[in-house]
């Protein structure tokens, strides 16, 4: 029983340390239209801007800052799964891209996100600490948003 087990480990190990060869490639963003960002289009206030930065823009830009434990498989596999997922929904680089109507949309949906408490996701947060939005990084962002829309 102890060889069964043995080799079940080793083949583990082995199956492990094969996944850590497939690295998919970093959503990093070095050509991009800097114009068609959200914080250009909107003129986003500096304290705005700081909050999306820290509890939204992993997941929903072209610049993902990876920590030490992305790189190891299965991990890195999730976390890929989650930018794209993220970046189909929204996409902070390439906001100017969108029709108003589009952004109209969008900006509605980051209030109903926020309030409800879906965004920035658990998964997310229970890692991130620093990415959840206290009750005032909340009430700053969506009167921020209500503001803006109101002006467009």
């Amino acid at each position: 029983m102890k060889r069964i087990i043995k080799k079940i480990l080793f083949i583990g190990l082995i199956i492990f340390l094969l996944m850590q060869l497939y690295q998919p490639a970093q959503n990093i963003g070095f050509e991009q239209d800097i114009n068609a960002n959200f914080t250009k289009v909107y003129n986003v206030p500096k304290n705005v801007e700081i909050i999306l930065r820290t509890s939204c823009n992993d997941c929903h830009s072209n610049n993902t800052n990876y920590p030490w434990y992305s790189y190891i498989q299965p991990v890195r596999f999730l976390m890929e799964s989650h930018i794209k997922e993220g970046k189909e929904n929204l996409n902070f680089n390439e906001w100017g891209n969108y029709s108003k109507r589009k952004q109209n949309n969008k900006l509605d949906r980051i209030i109903k996100q926020i309030k409800s408490n879906e965004m920035p996701l658990n998964s997310y947060t229970l890692i991130h600490k620093n990415a959840i939005l206290t009750p005032a990084q909340k009430k700053e962002i969506i009167n921020w948003i209500s503001q803006l829309k109101d002006s467009l």
